[in-house]
């Protein structure tokens, strides 16, 4: 009986599991077309992973411009738990004159992403901000693939315009040739 166990363990110590999940949520907030492929145990584990990384976002969102920056602050430090940290050895290099910074790592960059473009994206969204899809399965070993993605990337945003923009091109030819034609009512009253 597998009571109590709700999570896959995927063969892979508590430590190199959550550094996994971590790293695909970085992997899938920063890529440019905000999807990512990879075996469907693992999608399916990161998907309510993302999901409360967004969920806090999104309400980091709904409150500004209520004064509450405090809560906000909070939020934004709820969710760097789902990312890698910065560099730790950053203030050790700071101090050392006529040298760079290191640069900062994916995980900051996810952070600032999450909060400045998804949390407004979703705010109105209740859940649900991703989309799994299987892919068959991979020729080396049999694993069966996904892909995940988020809800409204930019791929979709363009299907979407590219069908409103069909559908009114065909409505304005079909209303087009509806007026240049006569009814055929008038036609049979004309011929008699």
């Amino acid at each position: 009986m597998r009571h109590l166990k709700a999570h896959r363990k995927l063969g892979r110590p508590a430590e190199h599991r959550i550094s996994m999940l971590r790293n695909l949520a970085t992997s899938l907030i920063n890529s440019r077309d905000e999807r990512i492929v990879t075996t469907l145990p693992k999608a399916k584990e990161l998907r309510p992973f993302i999901e409360r990384a967004i969920t806090l976002s999104r309400r980091a969102a709904s409150l500004e411009g209520n004064g509450s920056d405090a809560k906000s602050v909070h939020l934004r430090r709820q969710a760097a738990g789902f990312f890698h940290a910065g560099n730790f050895q950053q203030a050790g290099a700071s101090g050392r004159r006529g040298q760079a910074r290191p640069p900062r790592t994916a995980g900051v960059a996810a952070l600032r992403r999450l909060f400045d473009e998804l949390g407004e994206r979703f705010k109105d969204r209740p859940g649900g901000y991703t989309r799994i899809i299987k892919m068959g399965r991979r020729a080396g070993d049999g694993a069966e693939l996904a892909m995940i993605e988020l809800l409204g990337n930019p791929r979709e945003r363009e299907a979407e315009a590219a069908a409103r923009k069909r559908t009114k091109g065909s409505s304005k030819k079909k209303a087009s040739k509806k007026a240049s034609e006569p009814e055929p009512e008038a036609e049979a009253e004309s011929e008699e």
